[in-house]
């Protein structure tokens, strides 16, 4: 073992990343081209943690599989990881195959970037009946996750999706597009035939505020309309606006888009009825979900019950007392993610986040701890786009390479050292050059598909491996 007391400047500054999803690979990418580094004034050397065997995190097992902005952002971290400089070690899992004292032995320092991938609780009652669902659950199967169960049970005609945000666009639009349509995108093949067979017909997303209070982004209400045999369904009585919802309208192109959208939808609505679609896709607003019901103690989803809300002129709402029953088989809750706890870190369990400052990690006493970072949503909670965790990342790593002087170093900061651990416990860890591997097995399972659909006229760039041995040994071979 090297010296506790070598000074970092005699040598690269090692930094341990943990999760490489956009979060965790837009901090190592900063930090590379910090000014620091580019000076000369400082050297770095970054590892890029990953429980899975792929990286991209969220990228790859959150976002719906035909969202438009996908490929865009899948090319821009694989630019960065492809460059060299920073180096992917996936397939090791925090807390299990590597503690916080593994990390603290080998590096510098620790930035945590592990997301929120769990769902927001929904306390009322009957959340927890057959047939009521997480939709973070939902989006991991659609997305081949490789640590959830193959089959998903879409057996319900009639589907309530709770929220307003991307994510339940998402769902809802997941549920009743017709899965043909979905073979263009690298959606895993037993994804295919679960939602090929779904027998659903209408699908109802819920909010409980009005229409100029939505949390979605124009981009994702546009994706409703493209889908094919599908009726997009609003309610007149929904579009209320107070002054909050006129002021916002006036003031925020982003909302007078999607209110126009959705006005010009209700519009166009009954011109179309004539010739109405398999499957219809219906919008809510001002519902506030009270109660999921059986039927008659079957244990089993056959309804929720809403109250009837109204803008109070804040653009917040009230109850009205009037209260509506919609009769469903399932119910998707889609009200927000959850940050995990994560070992020997303290947790606030309430936001779901690692306690920090700006990026520095808290103790019990809310002070910093020396070395330990965090960044994305386990630092912010679930919020914002990726233009928020690039922001994120800037302010991280900028008290990093401000703490740098003072950092705890690294008993053992020879970059092989972690990988003779790993290698010790037997940790099945997979590399950048295994990812290329795996991510060129999935072009060619696309490309054999392909050519042996070709009558059909359907090109899949490529399909994804669900099993997690799988991906490891084809990341390994």
């Amino acid at each position: 073992m090297s010296n506790s007391a070598e000074s970092t400047s005699q040598r690269p500054l090692r930094v341990a990343i943990v999760g490489a999803g956009p979060a965790g690979v837009y901090a190592a990418d900063i930090l590379t081209k910090s000014n620091e580094v580019k000076g000369g004034d400082l050297e770095v050397s970054i590892d890029l943690f990953e429980a899975y065997p792929a990286p991209y995190g969220l990228i790859r097992y959150g976002v719906a599989p035909d969202h438009p902005r996908i490929k865009g952002i899948v090319n821009a971290l694989h630019k960065v990881l492809d460059r060299g400089d920073i180096r992917f070690l996936g397939n090791v899992t925090y807390g299990r195959d590597l503690t916080l004292h593994d990390f603290r032995a080998f590096y510098d320092a620790v930035i945590f970037s592990t997301g929120a991938i769990k769902d927001a609780d929904l306390d009322i009652p009957g959340i927890d009946l057959e047939g009521s669902f997480g939709a973070a659950d939902f989006v991991s199967w659609y997305d081949g996750h490789p640590d959830v169960p193959r089959e998903w049970p879409l057996d319900a005609k009639e589907i309530a999706v709770i929220g307003n945000g991307n994510v339940a666009l998402d769902v809802a639009r997941m549920l009743v597009k017709h899965a043909d349509e979905l073979l263009v995108t690298e959606i895993p093949d037993n994804v295919y035939q679960g939602l090929k067979n779904s027998p659903v017909t209408d699908v109802h997303v819920f909010g409980r505020r009005g229409p100029a209070q939505v949390k979605f982004t124009p981009l994702e209400l546009r994706e409703l309309s493209h889908a094919r045999d599908v009726d997009i369904v609003l309610y007149p009585e929904d579009f209320e606006f107070d002054e909050a919802s006129d002021e916002a309208i006036r003031t925020n192109n982003q909302t007078k888009t999607m209110v126009n959208t959705m006005t010009n939808w209700l519009v166009e609505e009954h011109a179309e009825s004539e010739q109405p679609s398999s499957r219809r896709l219906h919008l809510h607003f001002l519902h506030s979900p009270v109660e999921i019901y059986d039927d008659g103690g079957s244990g089993k989803v056959a309804g929720i019950k809403f109250e009837r809300m109204q803008l109070d002129g804040t653009g917040n709402v009230k109850g009205t007392g009037e209260f509506i029953d919609y009769p469903v088989q399932a119910v998707y809750r889609a009200i927000g993610y959850h940050g995990s706890p994560l070992d020997e870190l303290e947790y606030d369990a309430e936001r779901g986040v690692i306690p920090n400052e700006g990026g520095r990690v808290l103790d019990a006493e809310g002070k910093p701890v020396p070395g330990i970072y965090a960044t994305g949503w386990i630092k912010r909670g679930p919020v914002g786009l990726i233009g928020h965790t690039k922001g994120d990342a800037l302010e991280t790593i900028g008290f990093l390479l401000e703490d740098r002087l003072t950092l705890p170093p690294a008993e053992n900061p020879d970059p092989q050292a972690i990988i003779d651990l790993l290698e010790e416990r037997g940790i099945q860890y997979t590399t950048w050059e295994g990812w290329n591997r795996l991510n060129a097995h999935e072009a060619a399972l696309g490309a054999a598909w392909s050519e042996s659909a070709a009558a059909e006229g359907v090109v899949r760039e490529r399909i994804k491996v669900v099993p997690r041995e799988e991906m490891i040994e084809i990341s390994r071979t």
